[in-house]
């Protein structure tokens, strides 16, 4: 296993069907239970923790789990709305090291929840040209609606994955 990757690199299906959305949205919606359940009572040790040298902590990775989820919703958003909207890329690195980075976790949490449950709401609604739909990203080209959904399921998880393995709790055999 790469702990880089524990889950795996992000796979997207050439053609992005309605059941591929229903089951990405069905993972964003159990998602913040998921990470409640992981970090719920954890000390200021267990939130200093990493699953690899030099990576995010736990509290960090939660703050950069909100971080990102709020970047891809409003992506989401403007490539619904807009033609092609040119969208910079967010500095993660930088990003952590802000002061709301010190913010309990659970401020994240409940950021995560409402955004997840915001994104779901767009999800069911989405029709098959709605999922073609696309926003360019800084650096890295075009990228589609249902390619969005996709990475809004598996970013979460991915980072799971990272907090569990800080934690001693990831299970090899929830690797992809």
């Amino acid at each position: 296993m790469d702990v880089r990757f524990p889950i795996g690199g992000l796979e997207v299906p050439e053609t992005i069907t309605r059941a591929h959305i229903d089951a990405w949205l069905e993972e964003i919606a159990q998602y913040v239970q998921d990470l409640r359940k992981t970090v719920t009572h954890l000390n200021q040790d267990d939130l200093q923790a990493t699953y690899r040298e030099g990576s995010f902590t736990v509290q960090q990775l939660v703050h950069h789990i909100a971080d990102s989820q709020m970047n891809m919703f409003q992506r989401l958003k403007l490539a619904l709305t807009d033609t092609h909207p040119q969208v910079p890329n967010f500095v993660q690195d930088e990003w952590v090291k802000l002061a709301d980075s010190d913010l309990p976790i659970e401020v994240s949490i409940q950021m995560l929840d409402a955004i997840n449950q915001r994104v779901v709401a767009i999800g069911e609604h989405l029709t098959a040209a709605e999922l073609t739909r696309d926003f360019v990203l800084e650096g890295s080209g075009a990228t589609t609606v249902g390619e969005t959904i996709a990475k809004l399921s598996w970013h979460e998880r991915h980072h799971l994955a990272h907090i569990q393995i800080a934690l001693g709790q990831f299970d090899i055999g929830q690797s992809n």
